[in-house]
């Protein structure tokens, strides 16, 4: 194969892997240093049961670093993919100011908005599985504009208003079993 040839088909791969990450939620490529962590868990690790519906039913604490130039806000989306009756939504929550480098354990900065989860309440519910373990997505979003969206928002209406507007995307996944 040619040095020229080679490049190609580089590039083309290259872009292929990040058009899954563009298409999921929010319409853009997202190639960034953004990152959420959690003191209380650390990725691909179990979630603590005081974060559960087992234990107090609280958001874990959530640090947030390297967000891109432009962003005005972040969003966030807890999901459970492994839920029986397809993916349960867990919290939802936007306009998270930018400033933000610490999300407090149980609570929002102020500014933050929330939506609806799967159980149709506002606000976090904590991993409540009915068996087996399950994954948690803790996914970030930096976004270039506020957000209009009613309080009763779940998630689709969040990823529908963040269409086109996603600088950057990061995840964090804790698992919990019961």
């Amino acid at each position: 194969m040619s040095p020229a040839r080679n490049a190609t088909v580089v590039l083309i791969a290259c872009l292929a892997a990040a058009t899954p990450a563009a298409a999921e939620e929010g319409g853009q490529p997202m190639i960034s240093a953004l990152a959420i962590t959690s003191p209380a868990f650390a990725d691909g690790q179990p979630i603590p049961a005081r974060f559960t519906a087992d234990g107090a039913n609280i958001s874990p604490e959530l640090v947030i670093a390297n967000p891109p130039a432009g962003t005005a806000c972040f969003a966030l989306i807890v999901d459970d993919p492994d839920a029986p009756m397809g993916t349960w939504v867990h919290w939802v929550a936007w306009n998270i100011p930018a400033s933000t480098t610490k999300i407090p354990e149980g609570r929002l900065p102020t500014g933050s908005l929330e939506g609806r989860n799967s159980w149709g309440r506002t606000g976090y519910g904590g991993p409540s599985p009915p068996s087996g373990t399950h994954r948690y997505h803790f996914k970030l979003y930096a976004i270039d504009r506020p957000l209009e969206l009613p309080r009763t928002a779940d998630k689709l209406a969040l990823i529908d208003a963040m269409e086109g507007h996603v600088l950057a995307r990061a995840q964090l996944t804790g698992t919990y079993r019961r």
